[in-house]
């Protein structure tokens, strides 16, 4: 039988004793409770056990046992000398043990990044004689985390968030909407689309993004199918090697009053695409009618072969650039969101030609009943007779080849990425 298993030896007077505490009704409910620690531990009980049954620590069971065993019954009754409250921690104390927390470890010296508890715990004891806090110099982890749990801290974790560098934020987002709201009212209150009046320049608005980096994954072995009535092979079996077969550039468009998708898989992602991206949409829409993109403003949208083509069609195409680190308010973005959900999570092909197909198939898929997205958001803000669209739009070209209404208009500057080797320091 394990150690912990062996019961101890108790007198009949102890029993007796034991017993008599039980029955009393006064008796506090710790003395109450060690009295039934010897009692069971007499009957060959495991100390594990016996804390499941009084619902109590191994170490309380222990330390009972550990008084009986050195001083007898009735010191196994009582508390240890010295035992009692604690001197309450101070405010200024606990005021301290805070601001700590709301600085990186790395402000005291120390490697880590960020603090947790049993780590804040240990710097607080090690320094709290020297900075006039004597009793934090034993508070227990339970006593930080009381404190931080009390001022809503959690040092320990990381929450992201997106820095808004763009001054102009709040104007572009609004340029944004007003086209947003200018698609909407393009349907009628049953939601069909209305079509453009024989005097009316047809205007078609796509919003367009890429999506780099899109991985060819391979798996080394076959998938194992899932099996009926079986709940270990319930799922897909697969294994955990697999193979990297190279990236595609994903670069699409969805079209915002027909819902139709329009894509481009390429090996690249360059101003090259873009433009072959252009010449597919300038092949798909009627001669003569305005191309309107809600993107962002990456280099690629205003670079010098980007103008070279857009030269060439001039008044084809407007651009209308989201604000920096704005891209949520293009509707692609939920497209994109989507596809990931319903494809491309934990795809795996044979090659970058067959993800490169699958991509398309869905695209095919997506189209043979298409929805038009709609955009809800501050669009009730919108008072379209207050606004100046020619304002909005760009046709990010030069001057001389720039349509009349658009004479000497400039787009917003590119965003540009820094090369890898450049660092920047504070000053």
């Amino acid at each position: 039988m394990p150690k912990s298993a062996t019961p101890i030896f108790l007198s009949n007077d102890d029993k007796s004793y034991l017993k008599s505490i039980l029955q009393k009704g006064t008796v506090e409910a710790r003395v109450h409770r060690r009295a039934k620690i010897l009692l069971l531990k007499s009957d060959g009980m495991a100390d594990e056990a016996i804390a499941d049954k009084l619902d109590i620590s191994r170490p309380t069971v222990k330390l009972c046992l550990k008084k009986y065993m050195e001083s007898g019954v009735k010191a196994a009754m009582e508390d240890s000398k010295g035992r009692g409250r604690r001197i309450e921690i101070t405010d200024d104390a606990k005021a301290w043990v805070i601001n700590i927390a709301c600085q990186k470890p790395s402000a005291f010296g120390l490697p880590a990044e960020l603090w947790y508890p049993l780590s804040l715990t240990r710097y607080i004891n090690s320094v709290a004689e020297q900075e006039g806090y004597p009793r934090m110099a034993t508070a227990s982890e339970f006593s930080i985390r009381k404190i931080l749990r009390k001022a809503m801290l959690n040092p320990h974790k990381v929450t992201y968030y997106c820095e808004k560098r763009d001054p102009d934020f709040e104007k572009k987002m609004h340029d944004v909407l007003v086209i947003y709201k200018q698609v909407e009212l393009r349907f009628d209150e049953n939601g069909s689309l209305i079509p453009f009046a024989g005097d009316e320049e047809p205007v078609h608005t796509l919003s367009y993004d890429e999506k780099p980096g899109i991985q060819a994954i391979a798996t080394t072995t076959g998938d194992r199918p899932p099996a009926a009535s079986t709940e270990k092979m319930s799922t897909v079996q697969r294994d955990y090697e697999y193979k990297r077969l190279g990236t595609l550039s994903l670069l699409a468009a969805i079209d915002l009053l027909t819902g139709e998708a329009i894509p481009l898989v390429s090996n690249t992602h360059k101003s090259s695409d873009f433009v072959t991206f252009l010449k597919i949409l300038d092949e798909k829409y009627p001669k003569g009618d305005k191309i309107r993109l809600i993107l962002d403003n990456h280099s690629a949208h205003t670079s010098r072969e980007t103008q070279e083509y857009l030269n060439t069609v001039p008044g084809r195409f407007e651009f209308v650039f989201t604000p920096t680190h704005g891209s949520w308010l293009n509707m692609v973005e939920g497209f994109f969101s989507k596809m990931t959900r319903q494809m491309l999570s934990g795809i795996r092909v044979g090659s970058k030609k067959e993800l490169k197909e699958r991509i398309l198939k869905y695209f095919e898929e997506i189209n043979e009943v298409p929805v038009p997205y709609k955009w809800k958001y501050r669009l009730d803000t919108i008072d379209l007779s207050e606004e100046d669209v020619g304002t909005i739009v760009y046709e990010v070209v030069n001057a001389k080849a720039a349509s009349p209404e658009n004479q000497g208009k400039r787009a917003p500057k590119a965003r540009t990425r820094k090369p890898r080797n450049q660092i920047t320091t504070n000053a």
